[in-house]
């Protein structure tokens, strides 16, 4: 059976404002929390207004002085769509201004019609992995109820300067993540309790609700998504004590998307609430705001994991206490590979909401070899992001709704996860290392070709 992919699928590639723009104090640019994890998400926080020092993200790969460069790349591979985020401390340095930061605006305006020029749909994220580091500093993050105005400020006001460019929204990248790296995620210490966590995200859910409405109030024809980190557990065995914790495990971050596409907390997480003596301050304006519901799912997958009841098989993986399938293989980094996961969660998530899906995340870290004559052969890239791909269409003839696919990452970038570039992703390669030397070239590496063609055949070549 050969593919069929929709006529006006959205091919493309992913990046966010603070692995790919550099440039993290210019034209009035801000402290962001992500300029304060310096050696990735997992790394301890550092003040740097106190602390002179720098990090491989200031530069990262100077997407804010190259974005004409690498936008005529991804056009070259034929992209439909790219999603970027907007750096929040760009708009409003501090967080709390009244006035946004013009330098910050113009910039974006120049990278939308960068875009506009090779006919690319931008897809665009208002908080990725960052928020300003003023608003931590001062209020003590999102579990400061005062963080749904900002944000709500913040995301007014981009709306009305982007309406014309920007159709295609999400409010907080893999939402859940804030579960287990709570200060890159809400802006709390790991030291937090389950409560004080629980009540941040809370304030989070609300303020996207808030930015959903405005976007439908606002722009009517625009369409405004969450964003998960999509990871499915499976019962490690057929124990139903096994299956039940993978339904448990599983409830821990679809419940972000049940409070999104449907208005209310699942009964689920009342009991959850209940039995972790959890008291969450959720007020009747709260209930009002959170019916606000988004337009479509997006979401990353990277990997599945297993779940059992035998808490001693847990092992620490990227994001998660992952349990590992004894069925899988797994990359350089240790994440299992599942190219038939994508497939179940694209009929798990549509099952659940019946809403339009966004793949906006998938791809493969690695280290890369150039050769003496510059090529660089990765196709073991080429054989992960063709098996997805392939699990992608059978899911579109599945009855599965698919907007789009935007791999991570179109180019090399600093991984979120321990700041490096040696941990690769991109179809182009970029000539910086993990000690900050290299030239910053862009080379195009056989996967460049690949993608091209999957996109020039509309997935017809896959296989």
């Amino acid at each position: 059976m050969s593919i069929q992919f929709p006529n006006h699928f959205l091919w493309g590639g992913a990046l966010s404002a603070n692995q790919v723009e550099g440039a993290y104090l210019t034209d009035g640019k801000g402290l962001s929390t992500a300029d304060c994890t310096i050696a990735g998400i997992f790394s301890d926080v550092v003040d740097r207004n106190a602390v002179d020092t720098t990090a491989i993200k200031d530069v990262a790969i100077d997407f804010y002085h190259r974005y004409p460069e690498d936008i005529a790349l991804f056009a070259e591979m034929g992209f439909s769509c790219l999603r970027i985020s907007i750096a929040w401390s760009r708009i409003f340095p501090n967080g709390d201004e009244k006035q946004p930061n013009e330098q910050g605006l113009a910039f974006y305006d120049k990278v939308f019609d960068e875009m506009a020029k090779h006919n690319i749909e931008p897809l665009v994220t208002l908080s990725h992995y960052e928020m300003p580091y003023e608003l931590v500093k001062k209020y003590g993050g999102w579990g400061n109820r005062a963080l749904i105005e900002f944000f709500t400020h913040y995301a007014k006001t981009v709306f009305e300067r982007y309406q014309n460019k920007v159709k295609y929204w999400l409010t907080f990248n893999e939402i859940n993540m804030s579960l287990h790296e709570p200060f890159t995620g809400v802006g709390l210490p790991r030291s937090s309790t389950k409560e004080q966590i629980y009540q941040a995200i809370h304030h989070q859910l609300v303020a996207s609700s808030r930015a959903v409405k405005l976007c439908h109030q606002m722009m009517p024809k625009a369409k405004m998504g969450n964003m998960l980190l999509g990871a499915v557990a499976y019962p490690l065995t057929s124990k139903p004590e096994d299956v039940w914790a993978a339904h448990q495990e599983n409830h821990g971050w679809l419940y972000f998307g049940d409070v999104q596409a449907r208005g209310y907390y699942p009964s689920y997480m009342t009991r959850y609430f209940k039995d972790n003596n959890i008291k969450l301050d959720i007020t009747q304006q709260d209930r009002e705001d959170l019916k606000e519901t988004i337009d479509f799912i997006s979401f990353s997958y990277y990997m599945s994991c297993c779940a059992t009841a035998d808490d001693s098989l847990r092992k620490k993986g990227n994001i998660l206490d992952m349990v590992p399938n004894p069925h899988l293989k797994a990359s350089e980094w240790g994440w299992q590979i599942d190219p038939v996961g994508i497939r179940y969660l694209l009929n798990l998530l549509y099952e659940r909401y019946q809403k339009p899906l966004f793949i906006v995340e998938n791809g493969l870290g690695a280290n890369d070899n150039v050769e003496a004559d510059g090529s660089i052969n990765d196709d073991y890239r080429i054989n992960y992001m063709n098996d997805h791909l392939v699990q992608v269409g059978e899911a579109i003839e599945d009855g599965v709704d698919v907007l789009g696919y935007t791999s991570w990452a179109p180019i090399d970038l600093v991984s979120a996860s321990n700041a490096q570039i040696s941990k690769r992703y991109g179809f182009i390669y970029v000539d910086r290392n993990d000690d900050g030397s290299g030239t910053l070239k862009r080379t195009r590496k056989k996967s460049f070709y690949w993608y091209q063609s999957v996109i020039r055949s509309n997935g017809q070549t896959l296989k």
